[in-house]
Protein backbone atom coordinates (compact mmCIF):
# COMPACT_ATOMS: atom_id res chain seq x y z
CA UNK A 1 0.00 0.00 0.00
CA UNK A 2 1.17 3.51 -1.07
CA UNK A 3 0.55 5.04 2.54
CA UNK A 4 2.81 2.02 3.97
CA UNK A 5 5.40 3.04 1.18
CA UNK A 6 5.20 6.60 2.32
CA UNK A 7 5.68 6.05 6.34
CA UNK A 8 8.87 3.75 5.24
CA UNK A 9 10.33 6.81 3.19
CA UNK A 10 9.32 9.43 5.87
CA UNK A 11 10.85 7.10 8.78
CA UNK A 12 14.30 7.47 7.19
CA UNK A 13 13.96 11.30 7.01
CA UNK A 14 12.35 11.47 10.56
CA UNK A 15 15.66 10.83 11.78
CA UNK A 16 17.68 13.46 10.65
CA UNK A 17 14.56 16.00 11.96
CA UNK A 18 14.40 14.38 15.41
CA UNK A 19 18.27 15.21 15.82
CA UNK A 20 17.28 18.89 15.03
CA UNK A 21 14.43 18.77 17.47
CA UNK A 22 11.84 18.04 15.19
CA UNK A 23 9.46 15.87 13.62
CA UNK A 24 7.05 14.63 10.38
CA UNK A 25 3.86 13.28 10.85
CA UNK A 26 2.25 11.90 7.57
CA UNK A 27 -1.40 13.44 7.52
CA UNK A 28 -2.54 11.47 4.16
CA UNK A 29 -2.32 10.44 1.15
CA UNK A 30 -4.41 11.34 -1.89
CA UNK A 31 -3.61 10.36 -5.64
CA UNK A 32 -0.18 10.81 -5.76
CA UNK A 33 0.05 14.12 -3.48
CA UNK A 34 1.41 13.49 0.40
CA UNK A 35 0.40 15.90 3.42
CA UNK A 36 2.62 16.32 6.11
CA UNK A 37 2.91 18.49 9.36
CA UNK A 38 6.20 18.88 10.41
CA UNK A 39 6.12 19.78 14.25
CA UNK A 40 8.83 20.20 16.92
CA UNK A 41 11.71 22.47 16.18
CA UNK A 42 10.72 21.61 12.14
CA UNK A 43 7.30 23.19 12.96
CA UNK A 44 8.97 26.96 13.50
CA UNK A 45 11.61 26.96 11.84
CA UNK A 46 12.47 29.63 8.88
CA UNK A 47 14.20 27.09 7.00
CA UNK A 48 10.92 24.43 7.00
CA UNK A 49 9.82 25.43 3.47
CA UNK A 50 13.81 24.40 1.98
CA UNK A 51 13.83 21.36 4.02
CA UNK A 52 10.03 20.69 3.00
CA UNK A 53 10.95 20.76 -0.98
CA UNK A 54 14.94 19.93 -0.80
CA UNK A 55 14.90 17.10 1.97
CA UNK A 56 11.29 15.53 2.24
CA UNK A 57 9.99 16.17 -1.32
CA UNK A 58 13.19 14.90 -2.84
CA UNK A 59 13.61 11.61 -0.63
CA UNK A 60 9.85 10.67 -1.46
CA UNK A 61 10.23 11.40 -5.13
CA UNK A 62 13.32 9.59 -5.16
CA UNK A 63 11.78 6.60 -3.72
CA UNK A 64 8.46 6.54 -4.60
CA UNK A 65 8.16 7.70 -8.36
CA UNK A 66 4.43 7.99 -8.41
CA UNK A 67 4.30 10.84 -5.53
CA UNK A 68 4.32 14.17 -7.81
CA UNK A 69 4.39 16.55 -4.80
CA UNK A 70 4.63 16.94 -0.66
CA UNK A 71 2.37 19.63 0.76
CA UNK A 72 2.38 21.20 4.58
CA UNK A 73 -0.67 21.37 6.45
Amino acid sequence: MLRQRVEEVLDKVRVGLKSEGGDIELVDVRGSVVYVKLKGACGTCPMSSLTMKNWVESSLKKELPEITSVQAV
